[in-house]
């Protein structure tokens, strides 16, 4: 069993303050962090943390912040051996306002991210046969994504987009079904089905819209207010844990790498989108990107507690 992640990676460069500055304003913050980033990475990490194996697809400039990055991940538990080095891109990289409340504003310049190729994918062909999920995002070029998909469809494995940043290309119901899982958060689902996820109610109807497509499964998160799921096997709305939040960087790359891995155990769907709920709001007590993920342990214990509580 394994978990197949194309995406993203960055160097994060995060800043700390008590609010973010208005247009035109130079604000002093506490202090900041380098940190490894980027969706894909980010899920990567999670994905490992969580137990499961993973590969990651992605691409790095030849330079010290790709050597960085792949240094990091190895520590993280993630193999970097499908992390393709670019000659002509430099390494993408986040800046990352964090305010006292732990809301996150994010400019990114992704740089080597926009030369993953169907090439680099190909190239990792073998790797699919054996995959149980692919877990995609939109920080990199779709036709890699769409290789992806083929060959993770070819081995009967489940497809998942985190249709994150918001598409800027045509995203039209043949695409969406392509995937066998859609998880846009409230800004994302507004912006696919033209509906503000604004109560459980409109995120219900916003969900049925994603599986009008075709969409096997839909899952509306709506941050501190819990998921709403549109499946055949389940439909919803999954309450959110209880957490002191102090950083919201990473809660939606756990929330993705945990519904990856528990779909990949088998779990069913109100069972996986609970287990990762509680790796979303886990990485929100911690600071920082793919370091703020979880460990399988500490979702256990959460889940187990909000259970006796």
């Amino acid at each position: 069993m394994s978990v197949i992640v194309i995406g993203s990676v960055n160097v994060d460069i995060v800043t700390y303050a008590d609010r973010a500055p208005r247009p035109g304003e130079s604000l002093t913050g506490h202090r900041y962090s380098m940190v490894l980033g980027g969706k894909g990475a980010n899920q990567s990490v999670a994905v490992a943390r969580l137990g499961a194996p993973v590969r990651f697809i992605g691409r790095v400039g030849a330079d010290s912040f790709g050597d960085f990055i792949r240094t990091r991940l190895v520590d993280l538990g993630v193999d970097p051996g499908h992390l393709a080095i670019d000659s002509q891109l430099s390494t993408g990289i986040a800046v990352i306002g964090v305010d006292a409340h732990g809301e996150n504003a994010i400019t990114v310049i992704p740089g080597a991210n926009t030369g993953l190729a169907i090439e680099q994918v190909e190239a990792a062909a073998p790797h699919f046969l054996n995959a149980k999920v692919l877990l995609a995002q939109l920080e990199h070029p779709f036709p890699a994504t769409l290789k992806a998909v083929e060959l993770a469809r070819r081995a009967g494995a489940l497809t998942i987009l985190d249709p994150a940043p918001v598409p800027t290309f045509p995203f039209p119901a043949e695409t969406i079904r392509l995937f066998d899982a859609l998880t846009p958060n409230e800004i994302e689902t507004e912006a696919l089905t033209g509906i503000a996820p604004t109560d459980i109610e409109a995120a219900a109807a916003a969900a049925h819209r994603l599986r009008e497509t075709g969409l096997s499964i839909a899952l509306v998160k709506m941050g501190a207010r819990g998921v709403y799921v549109d499946s055949a096997a389940f439909k919803g709305h999954v309450s959110p844990f209880a957490v002191n939040a102090i950083d919201t960087v990473a809660a939606g790359d756990c929330f993705a790498g945990g519904l990856a891995v528990a779909l990949a155990e088998g779990m069913t769907v109100e069972a996986a989108v609970r287990f990762a709920a509680a790796a979303g709001a886990l990485a929100c007590t911690k600071e920082g990107s793919s370091e703020a993920a979880p460990t399988r342990k500490e979702v256990e214990a959460l889940m187990k507690n909000s259970r006796a509580s």
